[in-house]
């Protein structure tokens, strides 16, 4: 399994081309591509080790981008946000702090994975209604989706957006404002939690920053601003069904 980026043309131009596609597509939908990039790392070889910060490493350079183009296109909630978010964080923390088995690891991102996919299927438009999430609920799913995010190297975000539409709690341009943030946050805990446990991001993962910040600028801007996000959802869940089926099944 790759540790390194490799360097020669024939492999390096398609995995940046890879890369490039996931920050471009998810950023478009209030999302900064943490199981895009596990999908597109994984099927390329790379060892869970490396994928796992440099999905975070990722996730925090385009979510930090996303983050200012929807709280400029006027779609964030404070009083929606601060309720999930406030858990989120220390949960993310020591979440990025344990130490998992790499075939654990790898069963728990295909999972990931395959649940991104699904929510990516079913995804309609928006409610008609949408209610205020209760108190309560609302801090407990911020501190259950933060453990996962950072157990996994991923934002939050394809857990948090699902719930927020399913429950009818917000409208999708608002829960991709927030869900964006909430997956800046929970990206900058696991890593830290991760980097507080003695491991280190790779340095040839930078390269692979390049091409993210690129793409999802131009993704979160195009997305906040004119996209509708059904036919690039469909898109996404065929690749990580491919991507979640290979590190379950293989």
């Amino acid at each position: 399994m790759f540790g390194v980026i490799p360097l020669e043309l024939s492999t390096l131009i398609p995995l940046l081309l890879g890369i490039a596609l996931v920050a471009f597509l998810y950023s478009s939908v209030g999302h900064a591509g943490a199981s895009g990039y596990i999908a597109v790392l994984s099927l390329c070889g790379f060892s869970a080790s490396f994928i796992r910060p440099t999905a975070l490493v990722l996730n925090i350079l385009v979510a930090t981008i996303g983050t200012f183009q929807f709280w400029r296109a006027g779609h964030f909630s404070w009083r929606l946000f601060w309720p999930f978010a406030l858990l989120s964080v220390p949960f993310a923390y020591l979440g990025g702090s344990l130490a998992v088995p790499a075939d654990l690891l790898k069963m728990l991102i295909g999972v990931v994975l395959l649940f991104s996919a699904a929510r990516l299927f079913f995804r309609h438009g928006d409610p008609a209604e949408t209610t205020t999430p209760p108190r309560p609920a609302a801090i407990g799913a911020g501190a259950a989706i933060g453990f996962l995010s950072g157990l996994t190297g991923t934002g939050g975000g394809i857990f948090l957006t699902p719930l927020l539409l399913f429950c009818r709690w917000s409208k999708i341009k608002p829960a991709a404002a927030v869900s964006v943030l909430f997956i800046l946050l929970n990206s900058i805990a696991g890593l830290t939690g991760y980097l507080a446990s003695g491991q280190a991001v790779p340095s040839s993962a930078w390269l692979l920053a390049v091409a993210a910040v690129l793409a999802g600028g131009a993704g979160s801007y195009l997305g906040s601003q004119r996209f509708p996000a059904r036919t690039i959802s469909l898109l996404l869940a065929a690749v990580l069904s491919i991507a979640g089926c290979k590190l379950l099944f293989t």
